[in-house]
């Protein structure tokens, strides 16, 4: 016999999964606004850094939630981000996902132009006004062409989720965002992801969902 002890009812494991997280950071954060996202990240990652290295623009989170209400588009600069959103909620709110990655326009601008095709991707990305949340958990490059349109007129989102991981790039794109006057969240130093950039949407997602349940009573 078996002296493996599981728990099989997925629902038992995030709320216990939950407790364990709120018992080790600070009281203060579980009162903050920004705690359903940053309790997701750190669920996601099993990584309680994140309690300190997730920043947020003052109005990142009224940003986010009024865009989904609307209808707005999300862009994705990996699939893996991508296929990480949870689709039953975006389609509560008939939000589309996008990721342009392996678009054919976006393989012929990166070669014509000689740039990576994330940055490529940003440029198609733009040219439709219905994608109004970026969330970039991949290649820093992409974020900084992102802000690069930005700063020429060429686009503007409701919110930016810049979260890119590594060690060339990352921590200097996300310092340049958070000089925007772009509602943001973005990671201080190195560490992000697309696991990251998808965790944030989802929180997200489950915010407005709330806040639309609410609204109903």
């Amino acid at each position: 016999m078996s002296d493996l002890i599981y728990i099989e009812d997925p629902e038992t494991i995030e709320k216990k999964s939950f407790e364990i997280i709120e018992s080790h950071v600070d009281k203060k954060l579980l009162e903050s606004k920004e705690w359903p996202i940053i309790r997701r990240v750190i669920h996601t990652t099993a990584d309680f850094d994140f309690a300190d290295l997730l920043e947020f623009s003052n109005d990142a989170l009224e940003a986010g939630t009024a865009a989904i209400k609307s209808g707005f588009n999300i862009v994705t600069d990996t699939r893996m981000a991508m296929a990480g959103i949870n689709k039953k909620n975006l389609r509560t709110f008939e939000c589309d996902i996008k990721c342009f990655i392996r678009d054919p326009r976006v393989m012929q601008i990166a070669k014509t132009q000689r740039i990576t095709r994330s940055m490529a991707s940003m440029i198609i990305a733009a040219e439709d006004e219905k994608n109004k949340i970026f969330a970039l958990g991949n290649a820093p490059t992409a974020l900084f062409k992102l802000i690069e349109l930005i700063n020429s007129g060429i686009t503007k989102p409701a919110l930016i989720i810049g979260v890119p991981v590594g060690f060339v790039g990352a921590e200097e794109s996300k310092k340049t965002l958070s000089r925007l006057s772009i509602p943001y969240i973005t990671t201080r130093g190195k560490k992000g992801g697309s696991t990251i950039a998808a965790a944030i949407v989802n929180a997200l997602l489950h915010m407005t969902l709330e806040e639309k349940e609410h609204e109903a009573h």
